[in-house]
């Protein structure tokens, strides 16, 4: 992969009210809602320096293992900034970055679970949302909360499919696993930068 900025990389579209590539048009969708501490979670997510840098194998590895494990189409290192969520790292996709509010990390990142949406076509919350009647075509979606020591939740790994899909407790409990390695990664800073992240 190439690196990754934002203001050259391939992003998704954002929300609109056109029609969509079945000639539907396209309703309003639902904004993902905004944490209460979200200038606190934005101030360690940008001390970490982390956004807009190059691909790392660190986190590829990560994502690689887990569309292989899961038989995922896209999986995803999602960090949410203000306003937009960025892609660390990717498989299945070319674009490196989506507007917030239609991201389902944005919704994601307000519950300390596991979200998962098993059809997004039956969910209130996105059966409108651009990521779903357009491209990429999220029907299925499972994302695990970033949490850092100090307690912001910084992004997802996520797991996308076109098809409907579920996951059961053993599943449930290898991407936990897996998130927990890419928090490791994300805290592995230096000793300064390590010490402002979790003050």
């Amino acid at each position: 992969m190439t690196p990754c900025r934002s203001r050259k990389c391939p992003r998704w579209p954002k929300n609109a009210s056109g029609p969509d590539s079945r000639g539907e048009p396209v309703r309003h969708v639902i904004p993902a809602p905004i944490p209460t501490d979200d200038e606190h979670r934005l101030q360690a997510l940008r001390q970490m320096l982390i956004l807009d840098t190059p691909p790392e194998e660190r986190f590829d590895r990560v994502v690689r293992f887990a569309a292989e494990e899961f038989e995922m189409p896209i999986v995803l290192v999602s960090l949410v900034d203000e306003k937009r969520q960025w892609f660390k790292a990717r498989v299945g996709i070319d674009a490196c970055q989506t507007d917030r509010e239609s991201s389902f990390c944005g919704h994601a990142i307000t519950q300390p679970q596991i979200m998962v949406v098993p059809d997004a076509h039956q969910d209130e919350r996105f059966h409108d949302n651009p990521l779903v009647v357009g491209p990429p075509h999220v029907r299925f979606y499972a994302g695990a909360t970033l949490q850092l020591p100090g307690g912001q939740i910084v992004g997802t790994l996520c797991l996308i499919d076109q098809k409907p899909r579920t996951l059961d407790e053993f599943d449930l409990a290898i991407l936990g696993s897996l998130r927990e390695l890419v928090v490791s990664e994300l805290i592995e800073q230096s000793p300064h930068d390590a010490a402002e992240v979790n003050a």
